[in-house]
């Protein structure tokens, strides 16, 4: 699990532990030993590993760390993402690279390993990553996340049809706006930010990271045994409709 220091990676990590999973909780936020910990306490083995998913070799780094607790590591989730704030006149080379290397190229990045991983094992294995309502309506000012947010669902679908033939699955869920620290303040700040976020979801409020966490266990377990390749969307309706300007 990237991005596993709190919100919905922590909530993922701890759910996936509560259902006895062992559990590799990676990234670089401060938070990571502490959702070890609340792994750990569900009852399961839990380790944190801090890295940058967006230098080459970190796949390789959260894979040896899965070596040490499991031989057969079977369920990877890429959850990582960060924000960018500019529209589209705005976005200098320097912060799409830099999104786009955290967001989009760590899926693969971290990715390639475990699936070589799985290929020379030959087991069953589902990858989920995370990508956002925001990569399939378009949202003010964020246009790098947009653009990398949408690319995770292109590449999650060709990784999808490429690995379907040694038992993997991929699938990706598609969360919208969803209470987390990183989102809380805004939402209690800024008007133009609720307007266009719980305003303009359908169920009128912002889901809970233990929702998408949901989610992530389902397409991971072999109650979807069946699918892969598609996009499932957490977001209280937003995808059905657009938002309001």
């Amino acid at each position: 699990m990237t991005g596993a220091g709190s919100g919905i990676g922590r909530a993922t990590a701890v759910r996936f532990a509560q259902e006895g999973a062992s559990v590799i909780a990676a990234g670089l936020s401060e938070g990571l030993e502490e959702t070890a910990e609340l792994c750990k306490a569900a009852g399961a083995t839990a380790i944190a590993v801090v890295v940058d998913v967006s230098r080459a070799g970190s796949g390789e780094v959260i894979l040896e760390a899965a070596a040490r607790i499991s031989n057969c590591p079977n369920v990877l989730v890429n959850n990582v993402g960060i924000a960018g704030t500019t529209g589209v006149y705005d976005t200098t080379d320097d912060e799409f690279d830099r999104i786009v290397d955290t967001n989009l190229k760590s899926v693969l990045r971290i990715s390639r390993p475990f699936l070589q991983l799985c290929r020379s094992k030959k087991m069953t294995a589902s990858i989920v990553n995370i990508s956002s309502v925001q990569g399939m309506l378009g949202f003010p000012n964020n246009t790098s996340y947009a653009a990398t947010k949408a690319g995770v669902i292109g590449l999650s679908r060709q990784m999808a049809h490429d690995c379907a033939a040694f038992d993997v699955r991929v699938n990706v869920v598609a969360p919208g706006i969803i209470e987390t620290p990183r989102t809380e303040a805004r939402l209690r700040d800024s008007a133009e930010f609720r307007k266009y976020s719980v305003q303009s979801t359908p169920l009128r409020r912002a889901g809970l990271a233990d929702e998408v966490a949901a989610a992530c266990l389902f397409l991971a377990s072999d109650e979807a045994s069946f699918i892969t390749g598609q996009v499932l969307a957490v977001d209280g309706g937003a995808s059905t409709t657009v938002f309001r300007v």
